[in-house]
């Protein structure tokens, strides 16, 4: 029998997919499933909602809240916290880099570009940002660059958005199971993985 596997879905603007994306590994790890990262754009999904910013900036209660549950988990974690100016963080270049990468790199260079983000409030539409953390993984990043920016990976992550409209996800992060159930948010981190291993199904 094979290992079960998991897609993680998630968005370099989005807050809540900077925990999760430094947790999965080992939630994952402990429970035998391989992870597949996916970064995608939660832009078109906004647009399609009629929505021109983030919901946490169009509804000022839910982003004061947000914040101050964003201090709660990352206190609990050991992770730092620094608000990034603007919020939302343009994210489209770090994606496609992240796209342009192989399923070794991508997690590692996700990690870092949220710590860079989140972690130290520092501006991820800006290459002089990113490069240097291509550089950390050992990678030239002048080939990363022009990998990322070619029209091949511009239409790979093109699809990838159009994917994640069609599988219908409500926001960012998410966890979808080869059995195509949705588990949103990282707080459901656990449920979802715990559907992936077989653990948690509703019985039949």
């Amino acid at each position: 029998m094979g290992m079960s596997t998991i897609d993680f879905w998630y968005e370099f603007a989005s807050t809540y997919s900077y925990p999760a994306a430094l947790r999965i590994g080992a939630l994952a790890a402990a429970r035998g499933i391989e992870v597949t990262w996916r970064p995608f754009l939660l832009g078109p999904i906004f647009a399609a909602q009629g929505w021109r910013d983030s919901p946490f900036n169009i509804y000022p209660v839910k982003g004061r809240y947000m914040w101050r549950d964003m201090e709660r988990i990352c206190a609990s974690l050991a992770l730092p916290l620094v608000r990034p100016e603007p919020f939302p963080q343009q994210s489209l270049l770090a994606t496609r880099i992240a796209i342009a990468l192989d399923a070794q790199a991508r997690p590692a260079f996700s990690r870092s570009v949220y710590h860079a983000e989140f972690g130290e409030g520092r501006p991820i539409a800006e290459a002089s940002t990113l490069a240097p953390l291509l550089v950390s993984l050992g990678l030239d990043p002048e080939e990363v660059m022009e990998r990322a920016q070619s029209p091949e990976n511009k239409d790979l992550l093109k699809r990838e958005c159009a994917r994640a409209a069609e599988i219908g996800l409500p926001g960012a992060p998410c966890l979808v199971t080869a059995d195509n159930e949705i588990f949103w948010g990282n707080d459901r981190l656990d449920a979802g993985l715990d559907w992936a291993a077989g653990t948690r199904r509703p019985s039949t």
